[in-house]
């Protein structure tokens, strides 16, 4: 697949970093109306010319999981239950990066 020079991946480090970082009072913007909230956009400059063309838009489903069984050495099932709660899907994400790793690339 082809690297889009617009997105930019953090790490969930990053993440929480950049939420302790906002200034943005969210119990404020929850007790906006809709209609406050669409003014106050229209009203910023950055945003004010910002209109999506939904005409493109496409409905993409994910394919839906298929439950097997897997059967796997004990180190390996205490070392992703010791991170806590999600271990299976952790489990996934580092066979999903393995496979992503290993197919060719689209040029």
């Amino acid at each position: 697949m082809k690297k889009n020079k617009n997105i930019k991946s953090y790490t969930a480090a990053e993440l929480k970093a950049k939420r302790a970082e906002s200034r943005t009072d969210l119990s404020k913007v929850d007790a906006m109306t809709d209609n406050k909230l669409e003014r106050l956009i229209a009203e910023d400059k950055e945003e004010r010319d910002l209109r999506p063309d939904w005409t493109k838009a496409k409905l993409i489903l994910p394919h839906p999981k298929q439950s097997i069984h897997l059967r796997l050495e004990q180190d390996i099932i205490d070392f992703f239950k010791s991170r806590g709660k999600g271990h299976i899907s952790r489990m996934q994400a580092v066979l999903k990066a393995y496979v992503n790793s290993h197919r060719p690339h689209a040029r």
